[in-house]
């Protein structure tokens, strides 16, 4: 079964940074394109950043310049460096897997980011 792990949530304050992980498993990762989505309570679920399997990268609007997302495709890992933080960054924030070669679309179970003084 294709899998997909998260770590690295918690609570950081207004300009810190936190690093999130997506590890899979079940797939051939390489292949996969993968991304990672936020959503805050009583509002939508949001592209925050995307890599496709070329490694080319795609950012929401309101994380530009400060999220960067990544592959390591030996550990089949997909990571979310998230620097000058905002209190608007509050969400919980799902890793998804996408592969139209492989057929299949998974998501993770999400990780809460709180970002608050």
């Amino acid at each position: 079964q294709v899998q997909v792990a998260e770590s690295g949530g918690g609570l950081v304050q207004p300009g810190g940074s936190l690093r999130l992980s997506c590890e899979a498993s079940g797939i051939t990762f390489s292949l996969a394109a993968m991304a990672w989505y936020r959503q805050a309570p009583g509002k939508e679920r949001e592209l925050v950043a995307r890599i496709y399997s070329s490694g080319t990268t795609e950012y929401g609007t309101s994380v530009e310049g400060r999220f960067t997302i990544s592959r390591d495709n030996a550990k089949r890992t997909v990571i979310l460096q998230m620097d000058s933080l905002k209190p608007e960054d509050t969400a919980v924030y799902y890793c998804k897997l996408n592969s139209i070669v492989q057929s299949v679309t998974v998501w993770g179970q999400g990780a809460q980011v709180t970002v608050s003084s």
